[in-house]
C-alpha cells in the first residue's frame, strides 16, 4: 500500500546518528557551512577517470550543491564598486559591480566553505538548463586590458563547484590580444581583470562543457574592442560576450558594419548599468541585447522569482530606444521606431548577485552584480541551444520562442514617457526583454539551421490520461490516487512514495527526425516526509545512456515545476527517456511527473 505524507521504519542508528550531527558551524564573513559531500575542490585524482560531460553533470544535478547562500533582498541598496570608470566618447566602460559588504576570501583561508552567491547549480536550476550539452562548443568573451591571473582563477572557481578543469593545457581555455596573440597581451589592469573574471565564470556556470577564448583589447577604446571582436569571430567562436558600451552616437551605425555584422554568430551585450537609457553597442540591430534582473528563490512551481533590476535613479538595468540603429524586421513592439532594448534579460542585481573568483582585480571570493553577468549568462545559453543557423543574427530568437521564456512582469527602471520603455508588464518590455530563459528553447533557431523540420510533440499519451498506453510503467505508476494531485487533469505518473525500499519506473521511446531541435519537457512535484540536507530516495531522468538530471527528497517543494532539457543532439536517432525512482527503506518520497512532452522545432 502506498504511505503518503508519513514516516515508514524507524531509521537504523547509523542513521539516526547521521541527521543528529550538526554541521560543523563558519565564523568567516560571507560564508556558510557546505555539505560534506562538496566539501573542497575535486582534484585531478578524484576524477581522472570521470569524463569531463559526466563530472560536469555530477555537479550540476548533485542535490548537496543546491543550496543557495543569498546576499540581499531584489532591489535593496548593497554596497558595491564599479570596476570600470565612466566611459568617456569613443570608450566604453566594462558593467562589473563588486560588493563590498561582504568580505573577500581566498580559496585557501575558507577550506570547507561554500561562497556566497549565486552558484552555478543556483543558475541552472533558476534557468530550467539542462546539465549537459555545449560540447564541442566555444564561446568568446571580449574585454580590454589584460589579467595575469584569469586562468588560475578560473581553475579555482570551477574546481570549488566540482566542474571539470579548463586550461590552456587541455584546450578548453585560451588567452589572446586583440590580434590573436597569446604571448604579446595588453598591459594588466585590475578594473578590467576583475570584468574577466565574472564574464568567464558564468560562462562557465551555464555551459561547462564549452571552450572559452578570452580576447583581449589593446584599452578600452571603440576601435580596439571591436577589432578583438572580429578576432573573437575569426578564431571560430560562434558565440561572443560583451559586458561593456556607453553612451549611443552618430557612428554607431559604421561600427554595427564594421565590428557586430557576424550572421551566424550569437553576439551578447549588456544592456548597461545606468537605469533607464539606451546603451550601445547593446543597439546594435545585429545583437542580443541583455537586460537585468533581480533573481531571488520563491514558493512558487518554478522556485525562484525576478523582477526588474533598479536600486537608484541611476543604478539598474538599462533600456531604451535607439536615437540611431533601425528597427530589425523580427523586432515588433509599436512604440519604438528604431532599435529597442533590450531583447532577453537575466539575473544582475548584486543585491541577489552571483559567486566570483577573482584574485587580480580583487581578494579572492566575492559577490559581484551589474549587467556585466546577464550577458556572459545568455551567451552561455545560446552554446547550450547549439550552432545558430548560417545566416542568421541569433537576436531573433526569441520573438521566434517567447512562450519559452520567463516573462518578468514586475518592476521598473526609471521614468519614462512610453510605459512598457522602462516597465515591466506581460509580454515584450524594454527592462527585460521577452524574459529570462525557462530552458533552451527561446534560443534556437526554429529549424536546426535548414528549416525543413516540422514543429511537432512527439510523445504518445503525453499527460496520463489515457491510462498507460504508449508508456512502459511500473505497476501502479500511472494512475489517478486523490492522494496525490495531478498538474492538469486526473491522471498523472506517481513513482515511489511508499515509504519502504522500492524502485519504479517510467519510460516511452521516442523518434527525433534528423534535422530539428527537440526539448523535453515535464512537470515534476516531490514531496517527502524526509527531514535534513541528505539525499535518501532519487529520481533519475535519463534520454538514451545520457542522464539528464538527478532529483532526490531535498529537492521537496510543494506544487509543480517545469523541467526542461534539450535532446536536439538525438536528431535522426530513436531515443527512450525514462524516469527511475528509487527509495530507501524508511520515510517517504513521491516523484510525481505529468503533462509531458518532446517537443520538434
Amino acid at each position: 500500500m502506498r504511505v503518503s505524507r508519513t514516516g515508514g521504519r524507524r531509521r537504523s542508528l547509523p542513521r539516526l546518528l547521521a541527521v543528529a550531527l550538526p554541521a560543523l558551524a563558519l565564523s568567516v564573513a560571507g560564508f556558510s557551512a557546505a555539505p560534506a559531500a562538496s566539501a573542497g575542490p575535486a582534484t585531478p585524482a578524484a576524477s581522472h577517470a570521470t569524463s569531463p560531460t559526466t563530472q560536469n553533470h555530477k555537479a550540476l544535478t548533485d542535490p548537496d550543491r543546491q543550496t543557495f547562500h543569498p546576499t540581499g533582498k531584489a532591489g535593496q541598496k548593497v554596497p558595491t564598486t564599479h570596476l570600470c570608470a565612466t566611459a568617456h566618447p569613443g570608450q566604453a566602460s566594462c558593467f562589473a559591480q563588486r560588493r563590498t559588504d561582504i568580505k573577500q576570501r581566498l580559496a585557501s583561508a575558507v577550506a570547507a566553505a561554500t561562497p556566497s552567491g549565486l552558484s552555478p547549480a543556483n543558475v541552472h536550476s533558476a534557468y530550467s538548463l539542462p546539465s549537459t550539452g555545449g560540447s564541442g562548443m566555444t564561446v568568446a568573451v571580449v574585454d580590454a586590458y589584460n589579467d595575469p591571473n584569469a586562468e588560475a582563477d578560473l581553475g579555482t572557481y570551477r574546481s570549488t563547484y566540482g566542474l571539470s578543469a579548463c586550461t590552456k593545457a587541455n584546450g578548453c581555455f585560451k588567452q589572446v590580444s586583440q590580434t590573436g596573440s597569446t604571448t604579446s597581451l595588453p598591459t594588466n589592469d585590475t578594473g578590467w581583470a576583475g570584468e574577466e573574471a565574472l564574464d568567464i565564470d558564468m560562462v562557465s556556470a551555464v555551459c561547462p562543457n564549452c571552450k572559452i577564448i578570452l580576447v583581449e583589447a589593446n584599452s578600452a577604446n571603440d576601435t580596439d574592442l571591436g577589432i578583438a571582436e572580429n578576432e573573437a569571430v575569426s578564431l571560430g567562436a560562434k558565440f561572443v560576450s560583451n559586458s561593456w558600451g556607453g553612451g549611443e552616437a552618430s557612428g554607431q551605425t559604421t561600427e554595427d558594419t564594421q565590428y557586430f555584422k557576424h550572421p551566424g554568430v550569437a553576439i551578447t551585450v549588456s544592456s548597461g548599468d545606468s537605469a533607464y537609457g539606451a546603451e550601445y553597442p547593446a543597439t546594435s540591430q545585429y545583437v542580443t541585447a541583455v537586460g537585468g534582473t533581480a533573481l531571488t528563490t520563491a514558493s512558487n512551481s518554478r522556485g525562484w522569482s525576478e523582477s526588474v533590476w533598479h536600486t537608484s535613479s541611476t543604478e539598474g538595468t538599462g533600456s531604451g530606444c535607439s536615437a540611431y540603429d533601425p528597427k530589425p524586421t523580427w523586432q515588433t513592439d509599436t512604440g519604438c521606431a528604431k532599435r529597442m532594448e533590450a531583447d532577453v534579460s537575466a539575473v544582475a542585481d548584486p543585491a541577489t548577485g552571483v559567486a566570483v573568483y577573482d584574485t587580480y582585480g580583487g581578494s579572492g571570493w566575492a559577490v559581484y552584480g551589474g549587467t556585466s553577468a546577464s550577458a556572459p549568462i545568455i551567451a552561455g545559453v545560446y552554446a547550450l541551444a547549439g550552432t545558430p543557423g548560417a545566416t542568421d543574427y541569433p537576436a531573433q530568437y526569441p520573438y521566434s520562442h517567447t512562450a519559452n521564456l520567463n516573462d518578468v512582469t514586475s518592476g521598473s527602471n526609471g521614468s519614462c514617457s512610453t510605459s512598457y520603455f522602462c516597465t515591466a508588464r506581460a509580454g515584450y518590455d524594454g527592462p527585460t526583454g521577452w524574459g529570462t530563459p525557462n530552458g533552451t528553447a527561446a534560443f534556437t533557431s526554429g529549424g536546426g539551421g535548414g528549416g525543413t523540420c516540422t514543429s511537432a510533440q512527439l510523445l504518445g499519451n503525453p499527460g496520463f490520461e489515457s491510462g498507460s498506453t504508449t508508456w512502459t510503467a511500473s505497476s501502479g505508476v500511472i494512475n489517478n490516487d486523490a492522494g496525490e494531485a495531478a498538474h492538469t487533469g486526473s491522471y498523472k505518473a506517481w513513482l515511489d512514495g511508499y515509504g519502504s525500499s522500492h524502485t519504479d519506473t517510467l519510460s516511452q521511446s521516442v523518434t527525433i527526425p534528423a534535422g530539428c531541435r527537440a526539448s523535453f519537457t515535464f512537470y515534476l512535484h516531490i514531496d517527502t516526509a524526509e527531514t535534513g540536507s541528505t539525499a535518501y530516495d532519487k529520481l533519475t531522468v535519463t534520454a538514451g545512456s545520457t542522464t539528464l538530471a538527478t532529483y532526490s527528497n531535498v529537492n521537496a517543494a510543494s506544487g509543480y515545476a517545469q523541467k526542461t532539457f534539450d535532446l536536439s543532439s538525438f536528431a535522426g536517432q530513436t531515443v527512450t527517456v525514462k524516469f527511475s525512482g528509487v527509495e530507501d527503506s524508511s520515510q517517504q518520497t513521491s516523484f510525481v511527473v505529468d503533462d509531458t512532452a518532446v517537443t520538434t522545432s
